[in-house]
Order: C-alpha cells, then structure tokens, then sequence
C-alpha cells in the first residue's frame, strides 16, 4: 500500500538526524547511507519509496557500448520505469570509479516524475548535476561511464546501499545531512514521532539557548516537560 500524504508531509518535515534516533529506539542502528551527500543544488528534503537497482562487476565481453542499444538494459530500464514518486536507489558495491549515471539520465527521471536518485556510486556530469533541482544523492563526481566498472543485472530486489540494507518499498529520505532508509512497516509511526521529537527539541533548543544547563532539560525531566506542555499548548494555539 502506498504512503499516505500525511506520512510523506511529516517525513518531509523530519530531519535524518531526527530520523536516525526513532529507529534507534526501535533498535535499528544501521540505517544512514555512508559516504553519500546531496549532489544537486539545496532543496526540499528527499522522500520516496525506494526502487532500486543492482550492479554487479563489469565483464569486458558483456558490457559494450552497443548494449545500450537495447531498450530492455537494466540501467535504462530502471529509468523508464521507476513509478511516479519513487526514487531510484543504486548498489555500486561502493565503487565510485566509474559513473552509475549521469544528467541526461537524471533529467529523463526528473521528468517522469522520479521523486530522487540516491547511489553510493559516482555520477558524471557532476558539475551540470550541481545546477539541477532535482533531488541527486550520490558519492561524488566520475567520469567514466558505469559500463567501465559496473554490470547492471537486477530491478526492485533488496540492494545494499552505502552499506545499508534497501528493500524495494522502504521510505528513502535525504536532506543536507544525508539519506536515511526507513523500513516501509515503521514509516507510519517514525513519522509521527519524528514530527513529535522535532517540535520538543524545538522547544529544548529555545530552553538552553536561554541558559538552561543541560541536565534535566535535555533530556527532560518532569518539570522541564511541564513547561513543555504550556508551551506546546499555547504553540497550538497560534493560527
């Protein structure tokens, strides 16, 4: 089933900072993509259900340029496929020399519709990428194209991703800080709390910027949550 709009609202709201701490809670440690940034200019946070696609080593007997003549290549058929509102999510082993795609690919998912592009490989055309307002999470600039290093082999099956675990359907969100993989049965209640955590360490913030001492105000004990309460209360009832 796919996500609500008030559980992408709220996602699009939430800080992978944030995020990372509600899956701790839920003992999930391993959830920040490592060694990838955003690659494209500021913008709104990343979110979407990940589709993704996996590579395997290049074979130099099978991986020609020819072969991107056929229209069924795993590469080109993950662009022209992703749904709407996904994003595409790529395993390159983590080897960066090479490209794993590059603007004309990004900007042909960008107009279908794509909500993003996460890889923990490299992207060539690097510097026009850094111009595109479209969400683009990779770990760096290369040159050479993917047919170099990488054989693309495989569509929505489970990938590892900048050393996380990405199931086709869980809740991929990317900011400045980088990406977070959100398992897709969690998203519901993480966003929800996400959203919770973020206006109480709003409040926290106002508190030690006001020269409250760190113990008991962050975390808080139970007076520091009864002026929370006032506080939120009286938030709630700004229009």
């Amino acid at each position: 089933m796919a996500l609500s709009h008030e559980t992408l609202r709220l996602f699009g709201r939430a800080s992978t900072a944030t995020l990372t701490t509600q899956l701790f809670k839920r003992g999930l440690r391993n959830v920040f993509v490592q060694g990838v940034q955003r690659m494209s200019r500021p913008g709104p946070v990343l979110v979407g259900e990940a589709f993704t696609l996996r590579y395997i080593p290049a074979r130099e007997d099978l991986d020609m340029i020819s072969v991107f003549e056929n229209p069924q290549h795993p590469q080109r058929k993950a662009i022209e496929t992703v749904p709407p509102g996904q994003v595409l999510v790529m395993d390159c082993r983590r080897d960066t020399r090479a490209a794993s795609g590059g603007s004309i690919l990004l900007t042909r998912l960008k107009v279908r519709g794509a909500a993003g592009i996460v890889t923990d490989g490299g992207l060539r055309d690097s510097e026009a990428i850094a111009t595109m307002d479209f969400p683009v999470f990779g770990a760096g600039g290369s040159a050479p194209l993917n047919l170099a290093i990488h054989h693309a082999v495989d569509l929505n099956v489970p990938i590892g991703c900048g050393g996380v675990a990405v199931f086709p359907g869980d809740v991929i969100v990317g900011d400045g800080e980088g990406v977070v993989v959100v398992p897709k049965h969690l998203a519901e209640e993480v966003a929800r709390d996400a959203a919770e955590q973020e206006i109480m360490e709003e409040f926290v913030t106002q508190e030690i910027a006001g020269g409250r001492a760190l113990p008991g105000t962050y975390p808080p004990n139970a007076e520091t949550l009864a002026r929370y309460r006032v506080w939120r209360e009286q938030r709630d009832k700004k229009p």
